[in-house]
C-alpha cells in the first residue's frame, strides 16, 4: 500500500511547543543552508522541525572523515554534499521543495542567493573571508536575517543578526579585518584568530587548543583538519532551530554582537559579546 505524505500529520507532536501560526510561518520560510557540512546537521533538524523549503550551497564530496559528525551515511562518500543532502530532506518529508547548488558561495553568487530566501544559516569556521562577508552583507542590504554558528567541541555557539541589523558580521569583525589588512595578512585565519583571542576566556580549554593549532595548520597553507565531534554539531542545530523558531514566533532571540554559547563540558549557556 502506498503511504502518502501528509504535512500535518507529520508536525502533529510539534503541537503544544510550536504555535499554528508559526508552524505556517515555518512551512512558508524559504531557508538556505550556506555550507552543508555542519550546515547538515541544522538542515534535518529543520526539516524535521517542519521547514519545507530549502537552498543548499556547497561545492565539497562527502568524505569518510565527515561521518563522525555530520549528517551523512557511509553509502554518500563520495557523492556532493548538496545532493546527499537534498536526498535526506526528502526522506524525511518527500514533498520538501530543495534547490542543490553544487558550487562555494562566493561574491558572484551570494547577492542571488541571499535575494531567494527568507532565512540564511551560515557556517563561518574555516571558510573564505571575502565569501563570508559577501554573504552578510547582501543579507543586511536585502534585510534578511542571518544565523551563524559554530561548532566548539562538547558545545556550540549561534551568532543572530535580524534582517536589517545595524551590528552585521562585517560590521562585527570590521576592525579586525582592517588591523589584519595593517599586518598584511587579511586572511581568514587571522581574523578569525583575533575574535577567537578576545572570547577564548568564555570558551571550554579543549576547544581553544584545538582552534589555535588548527589556526596554525592554516598559517602554512595546508588544509586545514579542524577537530569536531558529533554533540557539538547536534548542539548547533537544536541552539540553531530553537532560535529560528524564536523568531518566527515573534519571541525576543538575543542578537549579535552577542553570541548563544552552550557547553555540555560545564553544562552552561551564557551570551559572550564577540565585539568586545
Amino acid at each position: 500500500m502506498t503511504k502518502a505524505f501528509d504535512y500535518d500529520t507529520f508536525v502533529t507532536r510539534n503541537n503544544g511547543y510550536v504555535a499554528s501560526e508559526t508552524q505556517a510561518r515555518i512551512r512558508s520560510t524559504r531557508l538556505l543552508i550556506a555550507g552543508c557540512g555542519l550546515g547538515a546537521s541544522t538542515a534535518i533538524c529543520a526539516a524535521r522541525m517542519g521547514f519545507s523549503d530549502f537552498i543548499l550551497i556547497d561545492g565539497d564530496t562527502v568524505d569518510a572523515h565527515n561521518l563522525n559528525r555530520q549528517f551523512y551515511d557511509f553509502d554518500d562518500i563520495g557523492s556532493p554534499k548538496v545532493q546527499a543532502l537534498k536526498k535526506h530532506i526528502q526522506r524525511i518529508n518527500p514533498e520538501a521543495k530543495v534547490e542543490a547548488v553544487q558550487a562555494n558561495l562566493d561574491q558572484n553568487n551570494a547577492q542571488q542567493l541571499v535575494g531567494s530566501v527568507d532565512i540564511i544559516f551560515d557556517t563561518i569556521d574555516f571558510l573564505d573571508l571575502e565569501a563570508i562577508l559577501a554573504l552578510h552583507t547582501n543579507a543586511r542590504e536585502q534585510r534578511k536575517a542571518v544565523f551563524t554558528a559554530l561548532s566548539i567541541g562538547f558545545g556550540a555557539g549561534v551568532l543572530y543578526f535580524p534582517a536589517g541589523t545595524n551590528a552585521s558580521l562585517a560590521d562585527v569583525i570590521a576592525a579586525d579585518v582592517q588591523h589584519a589588512q595593517g599586518e598584511g595578512d587579511a586572511s581568514y585565519a587571522n581574523v578569525f584568530g583575533k575574535i577567537m583571542a578576545r572570547i577564548g576566556a568564555h570558551l571550554d580549554r579543549q576547544v581553544v587548543e584545538q582552534v589555535a593549532r588548527a589556526l596554525t595548520i592554516m598559517e602554512d597553507g595546508r588544509p586545514c583538519p579542524a577537530s569536531q565531534i558529533a554533540v557539538g554539531s547536534f548542539t548547533v542545530a537544536a541552539l540553531a532551530v530553537s532560535m529560528m523558531h524564536d523568531m518566527l514566533a515573534g519571541m525576543d532571540v538575543p542578537a549579535s554582537p552577542n553570541m548563544v554559547v552552550h557547553s555540555f563540558r560545564h553544562h552552561t549557556t551564557k551570551l559572550v559579546n564577540i565585539a568586545a
